[in-house]
């Protein structure tokens, strides 16, 4: 296997994020014409509301905030709350942005649920509430149910919930059941108001409701549930009692939309398009999505060998995350590094490259990481030591060294991961 094909897997990872920008999404969705704002088949009024109010908050939240801001006409007064990353590039002295926490909640998380919920209380039946929600809000804005418990305690629980091997989804719905803006509370916030939620969702398509730990949706999950992904994964953790959430049928949610913007199958089907283009024959199997990160890289590699004895040049693209176990001390790096560096060992005749469209894989720098068969023999006439990085989770430091991590830098986007399998017979 050549660099060429390793470059090949870069650039098809690459022209993938190109297609999918937010920016690019809210044009196609997206029109304000004679008064009217269209989203895809909704159509609103303006004329008919005395105000508008937005929410944006997620990894999205400052590039939502940007492309939506500028569509809505100046004569309606507009009051907007932020949580994201960094703080938008159209900020007025009517938006209060907060540099929300993640993966673990902050001060500014706590504070920017505070300031959504006081303003959501002034709605009225002649405001229209934009809700732009993308992944990591459920760290980057959160409020407690129970008063008594601390911002120390959210981010224990929230660091020992990531840590634990749990899937998103059951972490998103220990999270509803603990929060006053998860679960369908954010939408009773403003119960009257016409709402209008639009996602950038890094979650499957059949479950809406995680995203972000669904805020705005009505939560089809229980508090029994919740008690029992804590009891299977954090079994001796102590915690006030959980609530129950607002579930379908409930009146906050009789005025309101959803739309979605971007997800992962706009990510995959990107990547389909480039990888066509280059040749490839392209199969897109989502089979491991919330699997361990051994068990789906194990499938991934036994997958691309059935492909590639059909097609000279196959590209088999996979969506979705991986799960991991961390230990109490791990190094430098994130499910897609780790995950490429565990099945680097068992490429033949392959490149595989996984990394997130959020920019951040970790506590690393980096998206993700590229590698095939030589990754291993070239680490180790570096003096590096794989089978050492695996144990103490530090792929991150090995691909490093390599040059093989994928630098990209947060991208204002998360439409989850995409694992790339490229075997070039031509090369």
């Amino acid at each position: 296997m050549s660099e060429a094909t390793r470059q090949l897997a870069r650039q098809i990872f690459s022209e993938a994020m190109a297609a999918t920008t937010v920016e690019g999404a809210c044009t196609r969705h997206l029109r304000v014409q004679n008064n009217k704002l269209q989203a895809a088949n909704l159509t609103y009024d303006l004329a008919a509301f005395t105000g508008i109010q937005i929410i944006s908050i997620g990894k999205a939240g400052a590039t939502l905030f940007d492309a939506v801001r500028p569509l809505l006409p100046a004569e309606i007064p507009i009051r907007s709350i932020i949580s994201a990353p960094s703080p938008p590039q159209r900020l007025t002295p009517k938006d209060l942005y907060f540099p929300g926490g993640h993966p673990l909640p902050n001060a500014a998380s706590i504070a920017a649920a505070t300031a959504a919920l006081h303003l959501l209380s002034t709605a009225t039946n002649k405001t229209l509430v934009l809700f732009l929600i993308s992944g990591g809000a459920s760290a980057m804005f959160e409020q407690p149910t129970n008063p008594n418990l601390t911002l120390e305690d959210l981010i224990n629980l929230n660091r020992q919930l990531v840590a634990s091997g749990a899937s998103i989804r059951e972490i998103n719905t220990v999270r509803k059941h603990l929060s006053a803006v998860k679960g369908g509370r954010l939408a009773t916030a403003a119960p009257t108001a016409t709402k209008l939620n639009l996602f950038i969702s890094d979650v499957p398509s059949d479950a809406l409701d995680a995203l972000a730990s669904g805020p705005t949706l009505p939560d089809p999950t229980t508090t029994e549930q919740a008690l029992a992904i804590l009891h299977q994964h954090l079994p001796t953790t102590l915690l006030p009692p959980l609530t129950e959430t607002p579930k379908p049928g409930h009146p906050a949610f009789h005025n309101a939309n959803h739309l979605v913007l971007l997800d992962n199958a706009a990510l995959l089907e990107a990547a389909k398009q480039s990888a066509e283009r280059l040749g490839f024959n392209v199969t897109i199997d989502n089979t491991c999505d919330d699997q361990d990160y051994e068990q789906a890289a194990t499938y991934l590699l036994n997958r691309s060998a059935q492909l590639s004895r059909e097609h000279k040049r196959s590209c088999l693209l996979s969506g979705g995350e991986v799960t991991v176990r961390l230990p109490a001390i791990s190094g430098n790096g994130g499910r897609n590094q780790q995950l490429t560096l565990f099945a680097a060992q068992h490429l033949t005749n392959t490149a595989l490259l996984s990394a997130g469209s959020d920019g951040i894989d970790g506590n690393s720098l980096a998206a993700g990481a590229v590698a095939d068969e030589t990754t291993w023999p070239r680490a180790r006439r570096q003096g590096l030591d794989p089978t050492d990085s695996l144990t103490h989770f530090d792929a991150g430091t090995l691909f490093d060294s390599l040059g093989d991590t994928i630098l990209t830098g947060p991208s204002g986007n998360n439409l989850r991961d995409i694992r790339i399998l490229l075997t070039d017979a031509e090369t």
